[in-house]
């Protein structure tokens, strides 16, 4: 028998992160298509770089000028015609060039917005010529495979909960019964709920669980391999607890007993009742202590 508890929960995205540029510029192209899968690498938008790239151009021009007036003046220098000063200036200028070089490099892939991870794009809130700065979203990426789901637990039950715990759990308007493991247990009682923030994994392949969905979850706290489970029908409520019957050499015995979980069919016995005693699940109302009861098999 498992012992579950049942909570709320929600379905969050394995990764997710909204489109954002670096720096600020006209968009000249958006390459998504909303709601459809993107690959890692695939380019999203491109921004305005023609100005960049026309400085980019002259770097590279002066690039080549300092260059060879740096061999020039490593050669002068060699033969002690300039002072170590020149030709160290001369060095400095390349030096400088080479610097504004990769700093414009650095500058030019930024006007290129690529998807960070495989996943499905959503709603995308800019067009194709607006001016766009670091603060604009311009749409958000979503992985859903494997699916995550975030639950809290009651505080009392902590240290029942451990990584690789299984769940079981079902989306709402689904009724099909789904599994996952937990994967991570926040490091602290939350002050104002007194609960326990957990989250698990589960395989999301067709993409079908989507982020924000509610789901019912069952947690397994422990998993007894010996437990004696009898029919809730055979339970008989009473003031000071509970009782159910038992055939003993043909008699009917009342049994107190001390229960656990219940399940929708079936109550775990802690006390009371021992493996092979057979329990009487019918004609409740009509049984006493002491009068003959005759089983008779049931044959399917």
């Amino acid at each position: 028998f498992e012992r579950r508890l049942v909570v709320t929960g929600t379905i969050l995205a394995n990764e997710s992160v909204e489109v954002k540029t670096e720096t600020s510029g006209k968009i000249m192209g958006i390459y998504f298509t909303e709601g459809q899968a993107v690959k890692k690498g695939s380019l999203l938008i491109k921004i305005d770089d023609e100005e960049l790239r026309a400085q980019h151009e002259k770097q590279k021009y002066n690039k080549k000028l300092n260059e060879d007036n740096e061999f020039r003046q490593r050669k002068l220098l060699e033969k002690e015609a300039i002072s170590q000063e020149e030709y160290d200036n001369a060095l400095n200028r390349l030096n400088t060039t080479s610097a504004d070089i990769r700093l414009l490099e650095a500058q030019l892939a930024k006007t290129t917005i690529t998807a960070p991870f495989d996943g499905f794009i959503g709603f995308r809130y800019v067009s194709e010529g607006a001016y766009i700065i670091p603060s604009t979203t311009i749409a958000t990426l979503y992985n859903l495979n494997p699916a995550k789901l975030e639950f809290s637990i009651p505080a009392k039950h902590a240290s029942k909960v451990s990584v690789k715990n299984k769940i079981y759990f079902t989306i709402e308007s689904h009724t099909a019964k789904l599994t996952g493991e937990v994967y991570a247990v926040e490091p602290q009682i939350d002050a104002s709920t007194r609960t326990l923030k957990i989250r698990a994994s589960t395989p999301n392949h067709k993409g079908k669980m989507l982020p924000g969905q509610f789901v019912t979850i069952q947690l397994v706290l422990e998993h007894v391999p010996n437990a004696i489970m009898i029919p809730t029908e055979s339970v008989v409520p009473e003031q000071d607890g509970n009782k159910v019957f038992v055939l003993v050499d043909g008699k009917v015995k009342e049994a107190r007993i001390s229960a656990g979980e219940r399940t929708e069919k079936t109550l775990e016995i802690l006390e009371g009742l021992k493996a092979g005693d057979t329990v009487l699940t019918s004609g409740i109302l009509q049984l006493r202590p002491g009068i003959p009861v005759n089983v008779t098999r049931i044959v399917n």
